[in-house]
């Protein structure tokens, strides 16, 4: 399928972990310089400080990160950078330890044969904490990726700021957040939480487009339960805090969670094939093997007519795209909508679709930052936007007003109304109020607006729109329940039958449902080569 197909660059297995270094394969007698009095150097930085290091980072079920950097790259590609640096730091007995490379690996190589850039944390060395030295080869790293327009993986398995450096370690961390936001949205950025990502560390990730974790191994929170526990009497534990599926669940930090390394590395490869080297070029395409005309069929009964009844929006998806793959973002958190990256026509397309089988697929605060997230993220990486629609409209509730719903639900109106890819929508079935106009609809600047005959776009649903149209009327009749459901069919034939909003312009067609994906995908290769010219600003102001 597609996702072996992208995994097809190879991977090599975490290999021993004092296995001889390429580099140190040379013949000295034949080579034109000596490198005797380096070898052993390069021996030391590659090894590590010693084996117990590394044996204690298996007991933990974590990988070497070296061991990483195989499992992320294809086998021989890896070019390393700045092996030999050390720190210069002399307070508190740092003077009489020096390691190669400071407790990070820097450097670039391939993943499915495209140029990434990566540095990862050495826990065995300071237990991978930043210092001034340590910081230096990751902006030097960030810089190179900028200026060549490359990808660039952070594998985090640290301590946080090396406290016995001071303010020489948080200067270091400023670089790295300064670097990120300069990066943002010119080259993809990886978080990959392999271990502990503590205090002032965990910004970075933050900063980054998406983060993977590892259950029970990765960790990431500002305050750790000690402080907590001081301070607020709370007492909680550090996988409750800041483990994976809290972030996933909860607060939404993490973007994929997975059981190992292992699994987590090849999907952090699988991610890397669907994303382009930088906003200067569309994603990478492949040679589709399923046919962009095939029927649809399954749609007729996946999708029920009653608009009240369930589905899982996934499954609507996995019937258009190629091969029935897709991959989902942020899959646990705000689950009534649904974000995902799939390919059609083996071009890479970001889908938004309300999800019914969650709270009915309302928005609500989490889903619209979700979704505006992930709208922009595709914007940003030139990936065509599809949105599915079948939404009854906000979440009403007295916390989601106070917690900022207007705001929350702004942001995903703001990042469909500044996008400039191709954008269609689709209408599965219902399309309610603020929260159709919200969904990409033509209104704000959709490109093409598709609609099944189950559509029924209004200002509220039918039942509700009797109320308060015919509440005089209802309220003086003698049997309300009767003229209720006879006003509700009146209002439905008059103002939302399936072909009320194309009759005025709003729906630019009405397709047959099993015609969905070739209609998609003559939409999409209709809009491959559109241009929009925006008015010159110096950045715009969203609700933040």
């Amino acid at each position: 399928d597609g996702r072996e197909e992208a995994r097809r660059g190879g991977r090599s297995g975490a290999g021993e972990a004092n296995a001889v270094h390429p580099r140190l394969r040379v013949d000295v007698d034949e080579a034109a310089v000596d490198l005797a009095a380096s070898g052993p150097a390069l021996e030391s930085a590659y090894r590590g400080p010693d084996d117990l290091g590394t044996a204690r980072q298996h007991a933990k079920g974590k990988l070497t990160v070296r061991e990483r950097l195989e499992l992320l790259l294809d086998p021989g590609t890896f070019t390393e950078i700045e092996t030999f640096r050390r720190h210069q730091s002399t307070a508190f007995g740092l003077d009489a330890r020096r390691p190669y490379t400071d407790g990070v690996v820097t450097g670039w190589g391939l993943v499915h044969g495209r140029k990434v850039f990566v540095y990862g944390h050495d826990f065995r060395i300071f237990g991978g904490s930043l210092g001034s030295a340590h910081a230096a080869k990751i902006h030097k790293l960030m810089d190179l990726a900028l200026m060549v327009r490359a990808p660039i993986v952070g594998l985090n398995d640290g301590a946080g700021a090396r406290i016995q450096e001071g303010v020489n370690s948080l200067a270091g961390y400023g670089g790295i957040f300064r670097r990120n936001v300069q990066a943002s949205g010119v080259v993809p950025q990886i978080s990959v939480i392999l271990g502990p990502c503590a205090g002032g560390a965990a910004y970075s990730p933050a900063l980054t487009d998406f983060v993977f974790m590892v259950q029970d191994t990765s960790n990431m929170f500002l305050t750790g339960p000690d402080v907590i526990r001081a301070v607020t009497a709370e007492d909680v534990s550090t996988e409750e805090l800041g483990g994976a599926w809290t972030h996933a669940r909860r607060s939404g930090v993490a973007t994929f969670v997975h059981e190992d390394e292992d699994a987590c590395l090849e999907d952090v490869r699988y991610l890397l094939s669907m994303l382009p080297a930088s906003h200067e070029e569309p994603p990478p395409w492949f040679e589709p093997e399923d046919d962009p005309g095939r029927s649809c069929d399954s749609l007729l009964t996946v999708v029920p007519t009653n608009p009240q009844q369930p589905y899982d929006v996934r499954d609507v998806v996995a019937e258009i795209v190629d091969d029935h793959e897709l991959i989902e973002l942020q899959e646990h958190f705000a689950p009534n909508v649904v974000c995902a990256f799939a390919r059609m026509g083996g071009h890479v397309v970001g889908i938004v679709g309300n999800q019914p089988m969650v709270r009915a697929g309302v928005l609500d605060i989490s889903a619209a930052e979700k979704a505006a997230r992930f709208v922009r993220t595709c914007d940003a990486f030139n990936i065509p936007l599809i949105t599915l629609v079948d939404v009854p409209g906000f979440l009403p509730g007295v916390d989601q007003e106070h917690g900022g719903i207007i705001r929350h639900g702004a942001k995903l109106l703001y990042a469909y109304c500044e996008a400039t890819v191709p954008r269609i929508q689709l209408i599965l079935r219902k399309a309610y109020g603020g929260a159709y106009i919200v969904m990409d609809s033509r209104s704000i600047g959709a490109d093409l607006s598709l609609a099944w005959p189950s559509n029924e776009i209004a200002v509220m649903g039918p039942e509700a729109a009797a109320d308060v149209v015919f509440r005089r009327e209802l309220a003086q009749s003698s049997d309300p329940v009767e003229l209720r459901q006879t006003l509700s069919r009146r209002y439905s034939e008059e103002l939302t039958h399936p072909f009320y909003a194309a009759e005025r312009g709003y729906v630019d067609e009405v397709i047959d449902p099993r015609d969905t994906r070739t209609a998609l995908l003559e939409s999409l290769e209709m809009l491959r080569t559109k241009r929009t010219e925006q008015p010159w600003r110096k950045h715009g102001n969203p609700p933040m």
